[in-house]
C-alpha cells in the first residue's frame, strides 16, 4: 500500500527538504511505499485535500493566505480528515506554540530547523501507529535542541475529536 503524504510549506527549499527526507529509501523500508504531495499554501492544500485521499499531512505554520493553524481547524473538523495524522514543522516551537498546535490536533511537532532524521522520525512513529487519534509531541532533546528531536506520546486533547 502506498502511503500518501502531503507537504504545506510556503518555502520551495524546505518542501524539497522535506520531500527529499520523505521520499528516502531508509523511511520507504520503515513504512512502505511513499506519495508525496506538495503545497504552498494553507489555501493550495485546502484545494487538494478534497481530491484524494492521504494517510500523513505535513504542513508549516506560517504561510500567505490560509495559514497552518487555520488548515489545521480546517482538517480537523473534516470528516474525510478528522483522523489523519498532521505534523507542524515551524520556527515557532514555544512551549506554549507547541501546546496550541497539539489542541487545534496537531499529532506531532518538530521544530525548525530540523534534522533528517528528527522529521523521519516523527512521521515513522505517525504512519506506524496508524490514525488511531494519539497524539505525539516532538521535543528538543537536551543535546542539541535545534537539531534533534524526541517524539512521545502525549496525553489526547479533551476535545472529542
Amino acid at each position: 500500500m502506498v502511503r500518501r503524504i502531503l507537504v504545506v510549506e510556503d518555502s520551495a527549499s524546505t518542501r524539497s527538504l522535506v520531500r527529499a527526507i520523505l521520499e528516502d529509501p531508509t523511511f520507504a523500508q520503515a513504512v512502505g511505499p511513499v506519495e508525496v504531495t506538495e503545497a504552498q499554501s494553507g489555501f493550495d492544500a485546502m484545494r487538494l485535500l478534497p481530491r484524494a485521499r492521504y494517510d500523513l499531512i505535513v504542513t508549516d505554520i506560517n504561510m500567505p493566505d490560509v495559514n497552518g493553524l487555520e488548515l489545521i481547524h480546517f482538517i480537523r473538523r473534516s470528516e474525510q480528515y478528522r483522523s489523519t495524522p498532521l505534523v507542524i514543522i515551524s520556527t515557532q516551537a514555544t512551549e506554549r506554540d507547541v501546546e496550541r498546535g497539539r489542541k487545534l490536533g496537531a499529532n506531532a511537532y518538530v521544530p525548525k530547523p530540523f534534522t533528517p532524521e528528527s522529521l523521519r522520525a516523527a512521521c515513522e512513529a505517525l504512519l506506524s501507529s496508524g490514525s488511531d487519534g494519539g497524539r505525539a509531541k516532538a521535543e528538543p532533546s537536551s543535546a542539541s535542541p535545534a537539531a534533534s528531536v524526541k517524539v512521545r506520546s502525549a496525553p489526547p486533547s479533551g476535545s472529542g475529536r
